[in-house]
């Protein structure tokens, strides 16, 4: 009978049992491990046998996602890298590779976190809650995702291409494995400013968390103007942040005229 269990929570379950010390699967049928037989130890390999044998390298899944990304030469070049990477263990319980949305031609690069349910079910980033949230925030100061004029419009990625079990933090590794590829896709869309949402947009692009200390103070990460702000998701719990948030939006705002 197939299992009921979904990856995410199979694997959730199979880690919680690991963390409270179970090292061996339940046995069909009890066994007295003081009758079992004594297992013959393993033949030991001589020096000169050792020298014969192939040596087994260990594969940098960074150093991997480096070359890959230096490779792609535009964006679909680098959605396909971003697609033949095998090191990141996030893929195999993704459903879908969230690439980006909006204007490659826009002057601002919005930066985020990793997708969501709905994300990963459509593809693309910023597409629940948290994507109508900054839709209408960025109406505000008259720009947006579907505009076609570049200075009006947005461009729009994730730190991580692929949804986290449970919506979980992304892991240290998990992001460093694929920042070479973030670090490709700002390159190549060549934006005027980017704008990091939430904590782990600025663990990625800046190495600092703590977005409360961080948003609305521009620093230079990327060879780019970087403006912190608060993730539309966090604004749908603590309302009471959107005053900051409009007075980052206003300073965006500014930024481009000043650039201009």
């Amino acid at each position: 009978m197939e299992s009921a269990l979904d990856y995410h929570t199979a694997r959730a379950l199979l880690e919680w049992q690991v963390e409270l010390g179970a090292t061996e699967a339940i046995l069909d049928a009890p066994l007295d491990r003081y009758e079992a037989p004594i297992k013959a130890e393993k033949p030991k390999v001589t020096s000169e046998v050792a020298a014969l044998a192939p040596v087994a390298t260990a594969v940098d899944p960074v150093q991997v996602a480096k070359q890959m990304a230096a490779k792609a030469g535009d964006l679909e070049a680098l959605h396909a890298a971003m697609a033949a990477f095998e090191h990141c263990d996030l893929k195999r319980g993704a459903r879908n590779l969230v690439f980006s949305d909006g204007n490659p031609a826009a002057r601002v690069m919005i930066i985020g976190e990793a997708p969501g349910r709905d994300e990963d079910r459509e593809g693309k980033p910023f597409v629940g809650r948290a994507g109508q949230l900054l839709d209408k925030m960025l109406g505000a100061i008259e720009m947006g995702r579907a505009h076609d004029m570049s200075s009006q419009s947005v461009y729009i990625t994730n730190v991580l291409p692929w949804r986290p079990p449970q919506n979980r933090d992304p892991e240290a590794i998990e992001i460093q494995m694929l920042l070479p590829f973030l670090k490709r896709h700002v390159e190549i869309v060549a934006p005027d400013v980017i704008v990091l949402m939430g904590n782990i947009a600025c663990q990625a692009v800046l190495d600092r968390r703590g977005i409360t200390r961080l948003r609305g103070n521009w620093v230079e990460a990327l060879g780019k103007p970087v403006l912190p702000m608060f993730h539309p998701a966090y604004l749908l719990r603590q309302s009471h942040a959107k005053r900051e948030a409009w007075a980052d939006l206003l300073s965006l705002k500014a930024k481009l005229r000043e650039l201009s």
